[in-house]
């Protein structure tokens, strides 16, 4: 009798044995565990700063996503948003020694790295992090930092390229009642582009009793790149911040002093003598900007799609379907191709470390890879099935408009977890390995359900199902973009563009607002000055990097 219980328990532990045994060999068997490393599930709080972007202060779990994450974790996360000027708050952090668990320093992260803030993340995402290793695998090597650690996660990694239907990058806008009014021209150079504007302002000077804006332009703040990046965008370059990187050379150079900028700002400056031009563009903040937009005034202006959105969707609710705007991709000359859309890219200079100061590393880091699954994916992004969004007899995902305007309610935004978890946090981009998009906006099934009336109607006038359509396919450009490419901060390169902005600033609307019979002098005046900076040893940096992002990209295949 004793003899068969001890068999049976022999037995029973051996079956427990082969089972354990089993896991491990799946669990090393090179795939990506879609469940993720959970590991305790005991309740535990961290804390989290986002300096890149204002919100409400609130736990994760107050919200449906977050309520999810941590029954499936244990972890909740209190989270607090940016607050006045961030340099102080970082600041503050780095005296004291003391920062929260997880932080994402947005524009200060050369000084949280300086003061070594962040530890090294290559063990733990080697250990306990497989969906780290399969969605930002392909960057790895460009989120070293020189001494070779992996101090922070960029906030997204592209899995395959897709472009957004709607325009959220840069473009020259103009209002739909111009074009209307125009019989739906096709056009392509910026002079076609201001002489639609002017000759619709000689018919339609006011605008419910006041003037009509020919063409505004965004010069505040941080913000001024909306003005200084048009010229890069005319020549036919995306945008990689202050240079012109050759596709052959791969040189890099800068475009604040070369014959692309002169030509837009002699081009303002001529519209500005018609009388065309908005001088109010280098006084007016941000706020301003976006109410002339809404008010129905403005026949154009350059910018980017995500600084419009709030005039956009104000000017849609108000139904005034003339009053919105159009993106098109101008340029300087006909036989030039434009690349305004973004080609597949990875931001390195900005993303998310867990701290010095964090109580438990190995928790965090679980938590972030498990928000990695494809399946948490789809639920931070497109939420839950039947309720904000549904799938379709050939697997395709879609929302109903009753969904899209449901999940476009800023109550409901912050309830469900979108806002919160919208940016900051580490994510993919792209295409799901279902050929689903993971930002429900870039599906274009659900782009077209979106459109309305007046939408449907531009687009039949130009013979195109989404917008993005009238815009040429980006070249492939393994180092893009530039901008992300990481300068020490107190280098000359770094103060270079510092100056070089303040320069800008100074001399733009000197440019455009000259008699122009005056602009040749006052050009040649910013270039003597511009020239006196640091011009070359800052080209020679950004090749450098630039050539360093091309080898990291072919190491990588």
């Amino acid at each position: 009798m004793l003899r068969k219980k001890f068999v049976a328990v022999l037995t029973l532990v051996m079956l427990i044995l082969a089972v354990v045994g089993c896991s491990k060999d799946q669990g090393a068997s090179g795939k990506p565990s879609e469940s993720g490393s959970k590991g305790d599930l005991k309740p535990a709080t961290f804390t989290y700063y986002n300096a890149a972007q204002a919100g409400k202060d609130r736990n994760t779990n107050e919200t449906v996503i977050g309520k999810e994450l941590e029954k499936q974790t244990g972890v909740n996360f209190k989270v607090e948003y940016a607050v006045g000027d961030i340099n102080t708050k970082i600041g503050t952090m780095i005296a004291s020694g003391k920062y929260p668990d997880l932080l994402v320093p947005d524009a200060a992260l050369p000084k949280i790295l300086d003061a070594g803030a962040f530890i090294d993340l290559a063990d733990l995402i080697d250990k306990y992090a497989p969906n780290i290793k399969r969605l930002y695998g392909p960057y790895m090597n460009k989120m070293k930092d020189k001494d070779g650690h992996i101090y922070f996660l960029p906030m997204e990694a592209y899995q395959g390229y897709l472009p957004n239907p709607n325009i959220d990058q840069g473009a020259f806008w103009v209002q739909r009642a111009v074009l209307k009014d125009a019989g739906y021209p096709k056009i392509k150079t910026l002079d076609e582009y201001f002489n639609l504007i002017e000759q619709y302002q000689k018919k339609h000077p006011k605008v419910d009793g006041k003037s009509t804006i020919g063409f505004t332009a965004l010069t505040y703040d941080w913000r001024f790149f909306a003005l200084s990046n048009a010229s890069n965008h005319l020549a036919g370059y995306p945008n990689d911040g202050g240079v012109q990187v050759d596709m052959k050379t791969h040189e890099a150079k800068v475009y604040g002093n070369n014959e692309d900028t002169k030509r837009y700002l002699q081009k303002l400056n001529e519209i500005n003598s018609k009388g065309l031009f908005d001088k109010e563009s280098f006084v007016a903040n941000y706020d301003e900007y976006l109410a002339k937009l809404t008010s129905g005034r403005v026949l154009g202006f350059f910018d980017y799609g995500w600084q419009i959105g709030q005039a956009e969707t104000n000017l849609k609710n108000a139904g005034v379907d003339d009053k919105r705007y159009m993106a098109l991709p101008i340029v300087f000359d006909k036989d030039t191709k434009d690349q305004y859309l973004d080609p597949p890219n990875f931001v390195s200079n900005r993303g998310i470390g867990i701290t010095v100061s964090a109580k438990d590393p190995v928790r965090i880091i679980k938590y972030l890879d498990n928000m990695l699954t494809e399946e948490n994916q789809k639920l931070i992004l497109w939420g839950i099935k039947g309720q904000t969004y549904d799938v379709n007899d050939k697997g395709r995902f879609v929302r109903t408009q009753e969904q899209i305007t449901k999940t476009a309610d800023d109550k409901f935004r912050e309830d469900f977890g979108s806002k919160i978890y919208e940016w900051g946090w580490p994510r993919g981009n792209g295409l799901f390995s279902d050929g689903n998009a993971y930002e429900p906006r870039r599906q274009v099934e659900v782009a077209q359900l979106s459109y309305d009336e007046g939408d449907k109607k531009l687009l039949n006038a130009y013979g195109v199902k989404v917008f993005s359509d009238l815009f040429a396919k980006p070249d492939n450009r393994p180092w893009y973009p530039a901008w992300g490419i990481q300068l020490e901060e107190g280098s000359k390169e770094q103060i270079f563009t510092q100056r070089q902005t303040d320069l800008e600033k100074k001399y733009f609307p000197k440019l455009v607002l000259a008699s122009p019979s005056q602009f040749d002098s006052v050009w040649n005046e910013y270039v003597k000055q511009y020239n006196a900076l640091d011009v070359k040893p800052y080209e020679k940096k950004m090749t450098k990097e630039v050539k360093k992002l091309i080898e990291m990209s072919e190491s990588n295949k």
